[in-house]
C-alpha cells in the first residue's frame, strides 16, 4: 500500500491553535518536522477526516488499514524509530525508520500488523528491557527527522502529536502519547508530559513541574472503556499545552516557564507502567491512525 512522503492525514481543522489543516489525502508536504515552517507525518493510509470544523478536530479517520501488511504498509514511520523490550539491560534494541517504512518493513510479537483490523499493534510484557533512566519496558516510537536525526523542537511554534487507538491488555496504566524532553538547560531525561490510560478505562495527562521531574501533577481528562477506539491529540503552542479527547473541547494546561530552554520531541505507542518477572503478564495497545504536525 504505498502513499506520497509525508502525508497529510490530520485533516481536521484544530480550531484552538488557529490553525486549519486542509483535508484530502493527497496532500503531502516535504518540509522538515523538526520545527522548521511545519509539516505532518504519519496516520492511516486511509484516513482522510471531513475536516467539519474545531468540533471535530483530532478524530483521524481509522479505515483503511489492510491487515496483509506491515505496521509501514499503512502508516507513515518515516519521522519515527521504535524501541522495543528486548536486547541488553539499560539498552533496549531500537529500529530505525528506514526499516521500519514499507509493506515489508520490520515487524515481531512486540511491533505488528493486527490481521483482523489492521491496526498498529505495540506489545510488551513486564519483564522486558528497559531503558537506562526507566524501570518499565517499553514498545514505543520516538519522532525523528527527514534526516534521520532524532527530533529536537522549540517550544515555540505549534506541535500536535494526534491519534486513534485501543487499549486491550492493561496491567495497571500506560504511556500512549509523550512529550519528552531532548537537549537544552537544564540537562534532563524526563518528559514534560504523559498521556496515560489506566485499565479501568480513566486518561490521565500528567505534567511535569520543572525538568528535573518527579513532580508530575496529573490531570483526570476522560474516560473510555477497556477495548474501545478513542482519540487524542496533544500540543504544545509556546507555553500553552493542550488535550483534545474523542473531538471535544481543548483542555489547556500552562507548561512552566523552566521548560522555555528545552527542546522536546513526541512518543507514541506502548509504555507500560508496571513490571515485574512475568512474559505473558504486559500491555498491548492497538493504534489506528497517528500524525505529526509543527507550524509556526
Amino acid at each position: 500500500m504505498a502513499f506520497p512522503p509525508r502525508e497529510v492525514a490530520l485533516c481536521a481543522a484544530v480550531g484552538w491553535l488557529g490553525l486549519s489543516v486542509a483535508c484530502g489525502g493527497g496532500g503531502s508536504s516535504n518540509l522538515d518536522s523538526s520545527g522548521g515552517d511545519g509539516s505532518s507525518s504519519g496516520g492511516s493510509s486511509g484516513g482522510n477526516e471531513d475536516g467539519g470544523g474545531p468540533a471535530d478536530a483530532g478524530s483521524p479517520d481509522a479505515g483503511g488499514l489492510d491487515p496483509n501488511v506491515a505496521p509501514g504498509g499503512n502508516f507513515d514511520l518515516s519521522l519515527w524509530e521504535l524501541q522495543e523490550p528486548v536486547g541488553a539491560a539499560g539498552a533496549p534494541t531500537t529500529i530505525l525508520p528506514a526499516q521500519l517504512e514499507g509493506p515489508n518493513g520490520h515487524h515481531d510479537s512486540y511491533f505488528f500488523t493486527d490481521p483482523v483490523d489492521g491496526s498498529m499493534s505495540f506489545w510488551d510484557p513486564e519483564d522486558g528491557v528497559t531503558t537506562a533512566n526507566s524501570n518499565y519496558p517499553r514498545s514505543e516510537l520516538r519522532e525523528m527527522t527527514s534526516t534521520g536525526a532524532a527530533a529536537n523542537w522549540p517550544s515555540s511554534g505549534t506541535h500536535t502529536l494526534s491519534a486513534t487507538l485501543e487499549s486491550t491488555l492493561i496491567p495497571d496504566h500506560v504511556a500512549v502519547g509523550q512529550i519528552h524532553l531532548g537537549t537544552g538547560t537544564p540537562a534532563s531525561t524526563k518528559p514534560l508530559l504523559e498521556l496515560f490510560y489506566f485499565g479501568t478505562g480513566s486518561i490521565v495527562l500528567a505534567i511535569e513541574q520543572t525538568p528535573a521531574g518527579g513532580n508530575e501533577v496529573q490531570h483526570t481528562v476522560g474516560s473510555v472503556p477497556l477495548g474501545t477506539k478513542w482519540s487524542y491529540v496533544i500540543g504544545l503552542s509556546g507555553s500553552t499545552i493542550s488535550l483534545i479527547i474523542d473531538g471535544g473541547t481543548a483542555q489547556t494546561f500552562a507548561m512552566s516557564s523552566t521548560f522555555d530552554q528545552e527542546a522536546m520531541y513526541f512518543k507514541a505507542g506502548d509504555y507500560d507502567q508496571s513490571s515485574g518477572s512475568s512474559a505473558t503478564i504486559g500491555a498491548k495497545v492497538k493504534f489506528y491512525a497517528l500524525t505529526i504536525f509543527h507550524g509556526p
